[in-house]
């Protein structure tokens, strides 16, 4: 049975049973404390906790989530996954434990025929908490399970909560029984590797507080309404009925193994270390494609880091297996074909998803050689100074920075002779971690009060009328004070207000919030922003300007006309751009990322290389020529799957309901989901100038763009300019670029006739420079200032000409000298010095700490600075006595 039939089996046997088949959220979760949907439940939680009203009172789907906090425990296990697809069915104050009980296990035990799955009663185990003896019972009731088979366990294993305030409840956990190949007999409890759990149903129906631990809470009382929450493995399922050993093994995911092995040439199954790292590699590409196709792209904070450390164990790991060159083209394409039955998508926008991939992977081989430079000077100090071990903190350094594995730090160390200081380098992880888990844990603080919109959502969701209505009356629902419902704010004080209805854009779609004020009875609110913290509710944070504003009052919302005037130019101008891009680049040309405000656009694309001064020249002219054409603005509220049919295009990091808007410029040509305001056509937008354009990461572009009034001006400007430049050079306006060419190539030869000059005349002191040696113990010295220095490379090669000058008897050439707003000191030591433990690093460090800066350097040449100009004679004389002191 493929995965796929598995999951088309689920979701149908709900569909027939009334449940409201919902499609899987992105895997880029709208929870700010979690980065990734990294359970089936989390796209479900605003109506589990009751702060959104569930849309319906039951469902089921098909969730794709990722995990990383086992990361290391890929490919080791048969059931680790970073990403996998959990099934649900959910019921929302409508059935409980024996339909849930009942739902789970005529699915599991129908046969294959009659559009069950077809396991065998007999292989079935259940557990329960400890203290649930109705689920016991229900479990004797309906499924006719003996007693022995069903297991109690305590709230460590089976009793779940979200690890804050609010609705939890027991779990009755079902268990397939691999057979006595896997480990002992007697159940779950006796051995978690024979007996797999496969589902996990949740019984949602006590409210807790006080939470001190996973397991210390207080149960508060019964919830209201109580809910159904479950979850059964894709993967788990999957490699049960396919009769393969592991996740790794079935039929969504071995294509990628086999792929692997067969560029790697060896044999799956003959080596342990061999087969995790082909596990790896087919659960890391899997895992990157999938995140690849929801819109993450790979950078160095975020998401973006997560899947680049994903990428980059895959790569790391073909290495080990003897494989140096690309193949990702080969494992992104198998993994592909793997997948596109159950998800079109990566095969409908693979000519976007690949050039990350393949990007990443070059770079990340770049990375590899160049790490590998940098571990061999590291190897080569070390060896030097008769260490035996590379220090923790340039592991880590290479691990941090670059993306080095540490694990290539220990081979090479290894081959080297040397070892790898790896307790200390696991303190510096370790300290990362703790950092990463505090921002986490002062994230979840900052979400944890969500709770607080849930009676204001219950009223209903906030009706925006500012696409028609820039003042619309209403109602004060409800007035926030630092996070706490209150009835009243007082003038001077910062809140948040709720109103039933809103002419006040909020922002997203990335268009800013609009400004403006909300006015009432006896008050004035200036707002500050417009958001919506959770689905289907505005908040507006406002400053109280005049008199108290409280609940139940009335209040008008007030939009600030010219600001909204110049945003809606904005956001349309970006739909323009779009739409020059795609004519100008092709349709892989797509939108990663916008902001627009008033008279200012900023668009992300996907694209790997900068664009010549002729395309956006072009971009442009297209983009002004719709303007131009006066093209009529329509928009068209209609369900997910038309507005897809008509060919809108649905930009990735925007959560779509079933309801969309699609908003048309020029009909098909520029066709967007998009809830955003815009003009009523084309021509309203005015102007477009595109004013810069750049780099945002591998396989990413960035146009900024200023719009109407403000891009008019930026024009004024230049043209000023330019007037003002061809009357102080005296050259018309189409000649200014080869005059100026002609200045900086004048101005360029005279700097080099200068720098010459100086070098030549620092040169010229080099006898005096010497005749200035003193004795320091029994080194000579020369510490000298030089006053000012075109460049520090001046300052570097004139100490060594001193050095070499002073002969073979040991000797130091200390210069210090102005360098730009930096003091520069470089210090240089013969093979005589360092022989009597003068090193030039040494020195350049204690010069540095008396200049107010840093130094360091190499044992023979090394260099220190800072900004205290009038701290160099200090300097210099701290590098005599330093000299002094050490070879006395």
């Amino acid at each position: 049975m493929k995965t796929a039939d598995i999951a088309q089996r689920y979701l149908d046997y709900f569909e027939k049973n009334d449940h409201t088949i919902v499609p899987s959220a992105s895997l880029v979760s709208d929870d700010p404390s979690i980065l990734f949907t990294i359970a089936g439940m989390v796209p479900f939680i605003p109506y589990l906790t009751g702060v959104v009203p569930a849309p319906y009172p039951r469902a089921a789907d098909v969730q794709k989530c990722i995990r990383t906090n086992d990361i290391e425990e890929v490919g080791k296990t048969a059931r680790h996954g970073t990403f996998f697809q959990m099934m649900g069915n959910w019921s929302f104050g409508d059935y409980f434990k024996e339909g849930a009980i009942s739902y789970a296990w005529e699915l599991l035990t129908s046969a294959e025929s009659d559009g069950g799955l077809g396991f065998a009663e007999r292989d079935l185990w259940v557990t329960v908490y400890e203290d649930d003896d109705e689920a016991a019972a229900l479990w004797q009731k309906v499924a006719g399970l003996p007693a022995s088979r069903i297991q109690r366990l305590g709230r460590e294993d089976n009793y779940w909560t979200t690890g804050q305030p609010g609705p939890a409840g027991p779990c009755s956990e079902i268990y397939f029984d691999r057979g006595p190949k896997y480990g002992r007999d007697g159940g779950p409890v006796a051995d978690d590797n024979r007996f797999t759990e496969i589902w996990n149903l949740v019984f949602m129906q006590y409210a807790i507080n006080n939470v001190r631990s996973k397991v210390d809470f207080d149960v508060v009382g019964e919830l209201p309404k109580k809910n159904i929450d479950t979850g059964m493995g894709l993967e788990r399922v999957a490699f049960i009925k396919q009769g393969v050993e592991n996740m790794y093994e079935i039929d969504q995911v071995r294509p990628v193994l086999d792929r692997a092995v067969e560029l790697s040439g060896r044999k799956y199954g003959a080596v342990h270390e061999d087969d995790v790292r082909f596990r790896v590699i087919a659960d890391h590409v899997r895992s990157s494609l999938m995140l690849l196709s929801d819109g993450v792209t790979p950078s160095n904070e975020g998401r973006g880091y997560i899947l680049r450390r994903l990428m980059r164990r895959s790569v790391r790991s073909m290495r080990l297996l003897g494989v140096e060159g690309a193949t990702f083209p080969e494992l992104f394409a198998a993994s592909r074909d793997a997948m596109k039955d159950a998800y079109p998508i990566v095969s409908d926008d693979w000519s976007r998803i690949a050039p990350y991939a393949y990007a990443e992977e070059e770079t990340f081989l770049r990375t590899l050689a160049s790490g590998s430079t940098i571990l061999d000077l590291a190897v080569s100090q070390t060896k030097d100074a008769g260490g035996s071990a590379i220090t923790g903190s340039e592991a880590f350094l290479l691990h941090d920075t670059y993306g080095f594995p540490v694990d290539l730090t220990l081979e090479v160390a290894e081959e080297a002779g040397l070892t790898v200081d790896r307790a200390a380098f696991d303190a510096l992880m370790q300290e990362q971690r703790q950092r990463a888990k505090d921002d986490a844990k002062s994230r979840r603080r900052a979400i944890a009060d969500h709770t607080v919109y849930r009676d204001f959502r219950a009223l209903g969701e906030t009706v925006f009328t500012g696409y028609t209505d820039l003042q619309t009356p209403s109602t004060i629902l409800g007035v926030l004070v630092d996070g706490v419902s209150v009835d009243r704010a007082r003038e001077g004080q910062i809140a948040e207000v709720i109103l039933a209805e809103t002419a006040l854009y909020a922002e997203s779609g990335g268009q800013v919030a609009d400004k403006g004020v909300i006015v009432g009875p006896g008050y004035e609110l200036d707002v500050i922003d417009v958001q919506k913290p959770v689905p289907g509710l505005v908040s507006h944070t406002v400053e109280v300007t005049v008199g108290e504003v409280a609940t139940g009052q009335p209040a008008t919302s007030v939009v600030d006309a010219a600001n909204r005037r110049a945003a809606r130019q904005a956001h349309s101008a970006t739909h323009l751009v779009h739409a020059a891009l795609r004519d100008t680049l092709g349709k892989s040309a797509t939108q990663s990322g916008s902001l627009n405000r008033a008279g200012y656009l900023r668009f992300d694309f996907n694209w790997g290389q900068s664009l010549s001064p002729e395309t956006r020249s072009e971009i442009e002219e297209i983009a002004n020529n719709a303007v131009r054409d006066n093209l009529e603005v329509t928009t068209r509220v209609m369900s997910l799957d038309e507005a897809k049919e008509a060919g809108a295009m649905a930009l990735f990091g925007e959560k779509y309901g079933q309801t969309v808007r699609m908003v048309d410029i020029g009909g098909p040509w520029s066709r967007e989901l998009c809830a955003g305001t815009h003009v009523g056509s084309s021509a309203e937008v005015g102007l477009i100038n595109l004013v810069g354009e750049s780099s945002v990461g591998a396989s990413n572009r960035r146009v900024e763009a200023l719009v109407g009034q403000d891009a008019f001006r930026e024009l004024a400007a230049e043209r000023a300019i330019v007037s003002q430049l061809t009357g102080s050079l005296k050259t018309p306006r189409d000649q200014l670029p080869a005059k100026i060419a002609e200045l900086a190539a004048s101005l360029k030869a005279a700097e080099k006739k200068i720098a010459a000059f100086e070098s030549r005349a620092l040169a010229d002191r080099l006898p005096q420079l010497v005749d200035t040696a003193v004795a320091a113990g029994s080194v000579r010295v020369v510490a000298q200032s030089l006053g000012t220095a075109a460049t520090a490379d001046d300052v570097r090669s004139l100490a060594l000409q001193v050095r070499d000058r002073l002969g073979s008897e040991p000797a130091v050439a200390a210069l210090g000298a102005v360098v730009g707003d930096r003091v520069a000191v470089v210090v240089a030591t013969n093979d005589a010095a360092r022989a009597r433990g003068v090193k030039a690093g040494a020195l350049a460090k204690a010069a540095a700490a008396a200049l107010g800066g840093g130094g360091g350097g190499r044992d023979d040449v090394a260099q220190g600075g800072g900004t205290d100009a009038a701290a160099l004679p200090g300097a210099l004389d701290a590098i005599v006595a330093a000299v002094r002191t050490t070879a006395a």
